[in-house]
């Protein structure tokens, strides 16, 4: 079979595809077993791999392939193949594995031997790193490496994992030894709060934003996507006021624009408002209950969309401004 990857075959792979400047990340697909055991079945490789054995059979590959697609459809773990977009060639792969209760995933990845010392692994931890925080439930990255594999050590610095403890390990390719290792880990990123009594160093932002309650008592919350700050946090709809406008006409807009929903500004009833300091300025929130709007919510502007039961509301990791509210709607709803 060929080295260049069967196009029809990886259009119909379920699953995401994320890219960056040289390569395209997508699900694996029966079709790459061939290349995938070529690439694998190398004792550099799998001696740094506690899962892979040596030698690593072709059938092996089909089996794991096979069983990384049943492990995306139980949402147990996100693999994808890493494929360099100039020559549509599998060159790798990496992955997250999620721990029970999807509050934290575990990263790996690994390249053939050929595209060593080219930057691809970090490229593509950061792509799977950023991706994962953004649209998975988690708040931490681990990752477990052999004791001599100095290369993945600077990935993951590069990439802000730091050492969270040092073990052994079984390694497949090695039977009945453990090897040492090491532990990284990297908790999501959330906006730094700055001393209350600071002086802001860019004035007071002033958002607006709207609790809005079905007909079950339920609040939608919005999720904010990949590529803006404070990617993966869930925030109340809302954004910020432009000159002249009042909180009630800035939300009529931003849900408008955000969600598709006409509301009418004298639908908003006035609830709390929130006032934090974050570093870099000062945020200063007011806080409106609306229950009648026409339309359905669409997320038009890549987030996703939940309706939450108040007793919940605590589940969703939000925004340092955001947080404080929910036993307020909680006691409230």
């Amino acid at each position: 079979m060929s080295d260049i990857l069967d196009s029809t075959v990886q259009e119909i792979a379920p699953g995401p595809v994320l890219r960056t400047t040289r390569l395209e990340l997508r699900p694996l697909h029966a079709g790459d077993a061939p290349h995938f055991h070529r690439l694998i079945n190398d004792w550099e490789i799998c001696r740094r791999l506690p899962d892979a054995p040596f030698p690593y059979s072709a059938q092996l590959a089909e089996e794991w392939i096979a069983a990384a697609a049943a492990d995306r459809a139980a949402h147990h773990a996100e693999h994808f193949a890493l494929v360099d977009v100039g020559t549509s060639t599998l060159i790798g792969c990496v992955g997250l594995r999620l721990a029970r209760g999807h509050k934290s995933a575990e990263l790996g990845y690994w390249l053939g031997r050929a595209h060593w010392g080219q930057g691809y692994a970090l490229e593509a931890a950061r792509r799977v790193t950023e991706w994962a925080f953004a649209a998975l439930p988690i708040g931490q990255i681990t990752a477990t490496v052999a004791a001599d594999n100095e290369a993945s050590f600077a990935v993951l610095h590069r990439l802000g994992f730091a050492v969270s403890g040092k073990g052994t390990k079984s390694f497949m390719c090695r039977p009945g030894q453990k090897l040492p290792v090491k532990h990284f880990t990297r908790e999501r990123e959330l906006p730094a709060s700055a001393s209350v009594n600071a002086e802001p160093k860019a004035g007071v932002l002033l958002v607006a934003a709207a609790a809005l309650i079905d007909a079950q008592g339920r609040v939608l919350l919005a999720r904010r996507p990949e590529g803006k700050k404070m990617a993966g946090l869930w925030e109340f709809p809302g954004g910020k006021m432009e000159p002249g406008e009042t909180p009630e006409v800035a939300l009529a807009r931003e849900l408008r624009e955000e969600l598709g929903l006409e509301v009418a500004p004298g639908d908003f009833a006035p609830f709390v408002f929130a006032s934090h300091a974050y570093e870099g300025f000062h945020l200063l929130m007011p806080v409106f209950l609306c229950r009648r709007w026409k339309g359905e919510p669409v997320a038009r502007e890549g987030q996703k969309l939940a309706w939450v039961a108040p007793d919940h509301l605590a589940e969703y990791p939000m925004p340092p401004a955001d947080r404080p509210l929910i036993p307020m709607l909680r006691d409230f709803l």
